[in-house]
């Protein structure tokens, strides 16, 4: 088993097109283990529940959870379907990090950061992390979000299951591009 290309299917169904799949998300985006274990082979994308423990305990950015009773799984955050994974507001660190691609720097200095088809922006606690991300689609970029400041000013930050920090938009007065 391909933990990407399995992570990246699940990602796909837990995330944005669970109906391609034909399972049904509730409404916190959880979706039964047997349901999607059982979707999964129907459309001959072969996954045992041992692998989708491996895939679960063993992805790089932790981006499925299970439930408590481990009977249902569901995506961490990135989601493009309605869901409200219940994450609470709470104080951010001062500066947290962006990582995008060079193409999108100049829009961004501009625009700030803005969700584009997802729910929030996705901030990093550390430059490495945003560094990983902003180079899936070219040469990354990093920038600093002041997210204290931001805090400071009214904005509401949450941060996900797996430490993802999560914002609806950062204006271009909380950026900086470093260095």
């Amino acid at each position: 088993m391909d933990i990407v290309k399995t992570s990246k299917y699940l990602s796909r169904a837990l995330r944005h097109q669970p109906e391609r799949l034909g399972i049904t998300l509730d409404d916190a985006g959880w979706v039964d283990v047997d349901a999607l274990l059982a979707a999964c082979n129907a459309r001959n994308f072969r996954l045992t529940r041992g692998q989708l423990d491996r895939v679960v305990a063993e992805n790089d950015k932790r981006r499925f959870a299970f439930s408590a009773d481990g009977t249902r799984i569901r995506a961490s955050q990135g989601h493009t379907v309605a869901v409200d994974l219940g994450l609470v507001v709470q104080a951010p660190p001062a500066v947290l990090y962006h990582g995008t691609n060079v193409k999108a720097e100049a829009a961004i200095l501009v625009e700030g950061l803005r969700p584009m088809s997802r729910h929030d922006v996705h901030l990093s606690v550390d430059v490495e992390t945003a560094r990983r991300v902003g180079g899936r689609r070219g040469r990354p970029v990093v920038f600093v979000v002041h997210a204290g400041r931001m805090a400071d000013d009214g904005h509401r930050f949450r941060r996900s299951d797996n430490g993802v920090w999560l914002v609806p938009a950062v204006p271009p007065t909380y950026l900086e591009r470093p260095a």
